[in-house]
């Protein structure tokens, strides 16, 4: 998959790390479920096995030519290693069922689940490293992790999650130690199995879901212990939710990248971060769904115009997963769009 001018994924995306311009903007499709449709399979027969996934995602990489293969299962793989319950659909991500953690007085006894004891996340290890084995270090394998405060929205559902929030700060500080330790070791054993970044999704900090003055409170500690113990670079993903008043607190971090939202305006968030933080985002994913192949190309160049000069910028969705919705019609238009626009020196941009 290198470009012609000589370029890998994985130079194009560590020079915009850099905040220096490659050859051209990397894109980051973040491809899930797509990945059934490319082998012919259901969702959940796609998501059974690690080999599974490993093929679906060098499909997709040869097939549209974008810069990630995304590890990513689904978001209640966590919560399916903790004993919980995934439920499945047939045109859309799979969620967590009923939460496990029902009674908040059983988080002192709480202990993080095993890594080498659950299938589920073995089956996300095997899919990193057929990946690794295959693409080498051509472009960047993204492993995913739920950060440990927004995981216990799975884990207990959000309005006993809020309650414990304001009123058990002792369970609170127990969950989030045991949550830690879990991120921390799943975060590293995708490194170790060949990931080489670490996709950090908690939407919950967002300024979307809880005011900044809580998220110092709460949130961002929790980020800083847990990003400095991970062995790798972390992207912290909002998922949609708005993080431009967050952003001076998230270079604190130790993260190298955002995840932003379509919500928000692509040129203040780049003015925002300029030099501290590189920009992944921000198509609107949800609307995606819906474009013309020519508005596509419109979406795609308007990100590039307002994200793209002077490095430091990823394009991607805004969500963190392409709907199943999104038709090769769109991704091909968008491939097409980056190739075009994309494109350093951006001496179309006025």
């Amino acid at each position: 998959m290198t470009q012609s001018n000589g370029m890998t994924s994985m130079e194009r995306v560590l020079t915009t790390l850099g905040f220096k311009e490659p050859d051209r903007v990397p894109w980051f499709p973040l491809l899930t479920m797509t990945g059934a449709r490319e082998l012919g399979l259901s969702i959940r027969e796609y998501f059974s096995s690690g080999k599974n996934v490993a093929e679906g995602q060098l499909r997709m990489w040869a097939k549209y030519g974008h810069d990630c293969l995304y590890a990513f299962f689904y978001a209640p793989v966590e919560i399916e290693a903790w004993g919980g319950e995934v439920i499945y659909a047939e045109d859309g991500p799979p969620n967590s069922g009923e939460p496990f953690l029902s009674n908040p007085e059983e988080i002192p006894g709480l202990e993080p689940p095993q890594i080498e004891e659950s299938p589920c996340l073995l089956k996300v290890l095997d899919a990193i490293e057929k990946m690794k084995r295959e693409a080498g270090d051509e472009v960047p394998i993204i492993g995913v992790v739920m950060s440990p405060f927004s995981l216990p929205v799975m884990q207990m559902g959000f309005d006993r999650y809020l309650d414990l929030l304001s009123e058990r700060p002792d369970l609170f500080r127990r969950l989030m130690e045991v949550n830690e330790a879990f991120t921390v070791s799943w975060a590293n054993a995708q490194l170790n199995a060949g990931a080489v970044a670490i996709c950090y999704f908690d939407p919950v900090s967002s300024s979307t879901i809880v005011p900044r003055k809580l998220f110092l409170e709460t949130g961002f500690p929790v980020a800083r212990r847990t990003i400095s113990r991970i062995k790798g670079p972390v992207a912290v993903h909002f998922a949609s939710g708005r993080c431009l008043s967050l952003l001076d607190d998230l270079a604190e971090t130790g993260a190298l990248i955002a995840g932003v939202s379509a919500e928000e305006s692509l040129r203040e968030l780049k003015r925002a971060s300029r030099g501290r933080l590189t920009l992944l985002g921000n198509l609107n994913g949800l609307e995606m769904r819906r474009w013309s192949s020519r508005q596509a190309e419109d979406e795609v160049k308007k990100a590039i115009s307002a994200g793209g000069p002077g490095g430091g910028f990823i394009l991607s969705d805004n969500h963190g997963e392409i709907p199943w919705q999104v038709s090769d019609e769109i991704l091909f238009a968008m491939r097409d769009a980056v190739r075009t626009w994309g494109r350093y020196p951006l001496d179309w941009i006025g």
